[in-house]
């Protein structure tokens, strides 16, 4: 028994060693990524484009979002749940061609409706913003790359090579917008021919993508359709509803302010949900690795190294995503004091729209446990009602309250979805993302919030959020270390201290 105990232990720190080292190097490229859409948010975007066209700009993406999950047909979720399930290398390989081809039997007849009702579907989009008609095209063009972007990237998961696949999706889109603003400022291109250059991007990365996993994991078909299809397709059609009801709860706000609002209130509702959108960066990026090895674990039945990745993941993303929610929160008024215009407008969203965030941190890998579990079909009953409820909230709210309005919705929706998902798990089967840390960084954070939420320096903004930031980020990580919030972190803060008193 002592023996399969620390069998049990070792295989956990192999996994969260493998963890902890692709997140850490998606997080880097990630906040590259965040950090190249921040200048493009905050600063280009505000002053290369007037706020109707940004806000046309920031609807048109929101609504390839929402279409985003139905064209990839859950093939990017259903890929990595199956792929490690297969032992045979022909069943396997007719799996693998099944998925490459499912997303064209939704985006086939959607082109061609698309094709047939173009005036009536744009007539719809643009009844408040007329601006909105000439470039609806953009929308088909846009969802359809994206769809057969997260196919590929799924296909480099499944093989453990999560880097390069989160770098086309974080860095390379942003830094090619930077490049276009700055072609529209220098005359280079026309402003109504940035949505142009912009399609066209995604569809490059696509290409892109496709050729990398192509050269270093070559796709290997057999022309016919596993043994198990109907279950996968099931399995796919539920991930299409589960991915729509995420989408919903994320892009849905944006596309109903342009609806109720003119679409200036969409460029200020962008730039107040980019800034928020930080906190959930360390999420997404150990996302690429967790969901694999949770489909793996589950698969394998190791339910103890399931219940130690599930309150590591949860712990750590909590503390890490609280300090930056620390450092939006008490820097916001003076980050907007540098924000051209009146994208100031946004900085209620903005609190409401951290807290959401930070509640997500909060779920650990609690999303690819459910989709990876048998229970995945029962959660989507909940994710159906709720994006329903996130509909009928903007509707009363929007009109209400406008852009404030729509981001207390989403605040309201995100915690009551995450709350049942995670009450769910534990219900189901006994796992739960809290521990006394979790309790213990609540405690910090509000704390924090007291000690630093009524006060700024008194000199330019930017210096005031430097020196802001570095006098709590010290205050923070010294009660991390010293109250051991996470194992995890504490334990890398204690390396580098080491490195340090070594040299």
């Amino acid at each position: 028994m002592k023996e399969s105990g620390n069998s049990v232990k070792v295989s956990q720190t192999t996994v969260m060693g493998v963890v902890f080292r692709q997140t850490l190097k998606n997080t880097v490229s990630t906040y590259l990524g965040f950090g190249l859409g921040a200048i493009n948010t905050l600063f280009l975007y505000t002053n290369f484009l007037t706020e109707t066209y940004y806000g046309v700009v920031g609807y048109l993406l929101s609504t390839a979002n929402i279409l985003m999950p139905l064209f990839a047909f859950g093939v990017h979720n259903t890929l990595v749940k199956f792929f490690s399930s297969y032992k045979d290398k022909t069943e396997q390989q007719k799996f693998v061609f099944m998925m490459f081809l499912l997303p064209l039997s939704v985006i086939i007849p959607a082109g061609l409706l698309g094709v047939i009702g173009y005036h009536y579907i744009a007539a719809f989009l643009a009844r408040k913003n007329p601006v909105v008609e000439e470039y609806t095209w953009a929308i088909y063009g846009v969802a359809f790359a994206m769809a057969y972007f997260e196919v590929f990237f799924a296909w480099g998961k499944v093989h453990m090579q999560s880097i390069f696949g989160n770098f086309m999706k974080e860095v390379f889109p942003r830094a090619v917008v930077m490049i276009l603003l700055f072609a529209v400022y220098f005359g280079g291109i026309e402003t109504g021919e940035f949505v142009f250059w912009l399609t066209g991007m995604y569809l490059l990365r696509t290409v892109l993508m496709g050729l990398h996993t192509w050269k270093f994991n070559p796709l290997r078909f057999t022309f016919s359709f596993p043994s198990n299809a109907v279950n996968v397709w099931k399995y796919s059609v539920l991930i299409v509803l589960a991915g729509s009801i995420a989408v919903v709860l994320l892009d849905i706000d944006t596309f109903m302010i342009g609806q109720y609002k003119i679409i200036e209130n969409v460029a200020f509702y962008n730039v107040a949900v980019f800034i928020a959108m930080v906190i959930v960066v360390p999420a997404r990026a150990m996302h690429q690795i967790t969901y694999p090895i949770t489909a793996k674990l589950m698969n394998e039945h190791k339910r103890e190294e399931l219940r130690d990745l599930y309150r590591r993941s949860s712990l750590s993303l909590y503390v890490i995503g609280g300090l930056l929610f620390l450092w939006i929160t008490l820097n916001i008024s003076e980050l907007y004091r540098v924000i051209p215009g009146n994208y100031s407008e946004g900085i209620i969203v903005v609190f409401f729209i951290a807290v959401a965030k930070l509640t997500e941190n909060l779920m650990g890998n609690n999303n690819a446990i459910l989709f990876n579990s048998d229970y995945y079909r029962i959660i989507l009953l909940f994710g159906v009602f709720l994006a329903v409820l996130t509909v009928v909230l903007n509707m009363i709210f929007i009109p209400l309250w406008g852009i404030n309005g729509a981001a207390l919705a989403t605040l309201i929706a995100i915690s009551v979805y995450n709350g049942t998902k995670i009450g769910f798990v534990y219900a189901k089967m006994k796992l739960h993302p809290f521990s006394s840390g979790t309790l213990k960084t609540t405690l910090v954070l509000i704390v924090m919030l007291l000690l630093f939420g009524f006060w700024d320096f008194g000199f330019y903004p930017l210096v005031n959020i430097v020196l802001k930031s570095v006098l709590i980020g010290a205050v923070y990580l010294f009660l991390v270390y010293k109250l051991e919030l996470s194992d995890d972190i504490v334990g890398n803060i204690r390396k580098i201290m080491k490195k340090k008193a070594r040299r």
